[in-house]
């Protein structure tokens, strides 16, 4: 039996193809590029950092909130890189997460190497500044500021990383709320002491000071705090520590609507 084709198919099937087509076109239009935290959900606040006699000491509370939700109560935000640098984070923590991880598989590559130069703390921080820029210019940014301490070789070094691959160096630093709060009480002590460095004592002092302050006026802070110090004997992480507070002078404050 002889079968014939049927003149239309062609054509309908053309039809059909070109209508797939038109619709794939459309949805591939309404793609964005990837994009991952861009609005930042589980957070931490206040990195401060001051240079002392002997190093570098930095403070974090150990809080990330769930938006205002004050949830998760034991965050270490500092981590350890190598003998001699220590990085503490404000920001989205999983984005902090990948940054941990960057420098694990970069640590990981340097040991491999062996080739008896060890990674110093400016290293660290211009890679990073590399990586934060990198990010921005796909404009998925990792949402942290960074803070990099180090001490290599006698120096101390201290620096600041941004979303934005933005870098600054200086003898204080602080993230977050504390840039507006902390930063001038930092700045001003530094002042008062003439060019002369703070002792251990009073870099303990002052930071828990500023923290405390924080404690106080920032609704994203919590008492439960780590201290991290670098030396020449290495990178110190202390075991988190309250701070004492004083709330008894809220009864005379007026206004805010009280």
């Amino acid at each position: 039996m002889n079968t014939y084709p049927n003149p239309f198919s062609e054509a309908i099937s053309y039809q059909r193809m070109e209508q797939y087509d038109q619709e794939h076109l459309e949805s591939l239009s309404n793609i964005s590029p990837m994009t991952r935290t861009q609005q930042p959900i589980v957070t931490g606040t206040s990195v401060l950092a001051v240079k002392y006699k002997d190093g570098i000491m930095m403070t974090t509370d150990c809080l990330a909130s769930y938006g205002s939700l004050a949830r998760f109560k034991n965050i270490e935000r500092m981590i350890k890189v190598g003998n001699s640098t220590i990085i503490g984070a404000s920001g989205d923590m999983s984005d902090f997460q990948y940054i941990t991880y960057l420098m694990d598989k970069l640590m990981t590559k340097e040991y491999n190497a062996n080739n008896g130069q060890p990674l110093a703390p400016e290293n660290i921080y211009e890679y990073l500044s590399q990586v934060m820029y990198q990010r921005r210019n796909k404009f998925d940014p990792l949402w942290n500021a960074l803070v990099v301490g180090g001490y290599q070789d006698g120096k101390s070094f201290l620096g600041y990383v941004n979303l934005r691959g933005t870098t600054y160096q200086s003898d204080t630093i602080a993230t977050g709320y504390g840039a507006y709060i902390a930063q001038p009480l930092l700045r001003n002590a530094v002042e008062k002491k003439n060019g002369e460095l703070f002792t251990e004592e009073e870099a303990k002092k002052l930071l828990d000071d500023c923290m405390r302050v924080l404690f106080y006026r920032d609704a994203r802070s919590l008492n439960k705090l780590q201290r991290a110090t670098v030396t020449a004997a290495g990178v110190t992480i202390s075991e988190p520590y309250s701070l004492e507070t004083e709330w008894g002078f809220a009864e005379h404050i007026r206004g805010y609507g009280a």
